[in-house]
């Protein structure tokens, strides 16, 4: 059985909760709470298996209780909140601090239909997940002591860097913003990134706003044609549910069939990134379930480009890292600020040239 633990403070939602829940055999509820500090405390006690969790809540926020939770006792947490701008944002900041996914209540309308599968899938797959204690939520110095990574060999002498790409899915917008609010402002080469977003457009459209708020850079969704060497230190995200490419100097918007039932795909962009630029680019591949993105790694690893891994400590999911590591195709495997301090490197090493 996955036991779960509902946090939800409307008595109505609970139930539609509970009741989407109880259709399969294999879920069992074992708790519920109406306020933030009420869900901390039934995670200590009853030690759920994962967490629906609210953003909106009295007493303590879901972001509050998010972040005590992956300090105290790390759990996997599924946030259950409304397209609401305001809830939009509380959101990802609950996926920054450790929450592995999110699912929108259900609206009301037409979109409803199948949502009590949707959720019961959604629980199903965040129980699969490891967590641990998670970095921004080591609360007053408890938790997980810091792990330094390796020591790597010197970077090699680069050409022009001319694109960083990134890919992401479970656990990113933490990694992404870790990474990109390490990059200094100087930092002119265009930064691709693909986020898989498992949540409908509203959701994935406010990604780029929140991002652009964490880290002070900006931060926009790819436009079809636009020439990769106009976006000097600007943050291009592939749009919700489509592919993004480079090819012959331009941004190029697809919707081809999803790679690893992903779209957009992180294999998409770093294959087409490897063929069009070589040598001049780098790649860098975060947390994530699954192996999109080890493939286009390779890609980029062969033809010359530096390529980077996430570490499994400072992962959410070691997944795409570590298939890409599997397959030889990162030369370095970091946390996301030490790649920072690498791609400035790289990006001084070209300059010199």
């Amino acid at each position: 059985m996955i036991r779960v633990l509902l946090v939800e403070d409307s008595a109505t939602m609970r139930h539609h909760l509970r009741e989407s829940l109880a259709a399969d055999p294999e879920l069992q509820v074992v708790g519920e709470a109406a306020d933030g500090g009420e869900a901390v405390e039934l995670v200590g006690r009853l030690r759920p298996d994962v967490v629906t969790m609210d953003m909106m809540l009295p007493t303590m926020s879901g972001l509050v209780a998010t972040e005590h939770i992956m300090a105290e006792h790390p759990t996997p947490i599924l946030v259950v909140s409304s397209a609401d701008r305001r809830e939009l944002f509380s959101t990802y900041n609950a996926l920054a601090a450790g929450a592995v996914d999110v699912l929108e209540k259900p609206r009301g309308d037409a979109t409803d239909s199948g949502w009590g599968r949707r959720l019961c899938a959604a629980v199903r797959l965040v129980s699969r997940i490891r967590v641990i204690t998670h970095p921004r939520a080591r609360l007053d110095g408890r938790g997980r002591p810091g792990v330094e990574a390796a020591a790597v060999v010197p970077l090699p002498a680069a050409d022009t860097l001319r694109a960083v790409v990134l890919g992401a899915s479970t656990g990113g917008p933490g990694a992404l913003t870790e990474l990109l609010r390490a990059l200094p402002s100087g930092f002119l080469p265009p930064v691709l990134c693909v986020q898989h977003i498992a949540a409908s457009e509203p959701f994935a459209v406010a990604f780029s706003d929140w991002l652009a708020g964490q880290t002070g850079r900006d931060v926009t969704y790819a436009r079809d044609r636009t020439p990769v060497g106009a976006l000097a230190g600007r943050v291009v995200l592939a749009p919700p549910d489509r592919h993004m490419l480079v090819r012959d100097g331009l941004l190029r918007i697809s919707d081809a069939p999803p790679r690893h039932s992903c779209r957009p795909s992180v294999d998409v962009l770093f294959e087409s990134v490897a063929a069009e630029f070589g040598t001049s680019a780098a790649g860098c591949l975060l947390t994530g379930m699954g192996r999109d993105g080890a493939e286009g790694l390779l890609a980029m690893r062969a033809r010359g480009a530096v390529t980077f891994a996430q570490d499994e400590a400072s992962c959410v999911v070691y997944g795409m890292p570590r298939e890409a590591a599997l397959l030889g195709a990162a030369a370095y495997v970091l946390p996301p600020m030490k790649m920072a301090a690498r791609l400035v490197e790289l990006q001084l090493a070209g300059s010199r040239r």
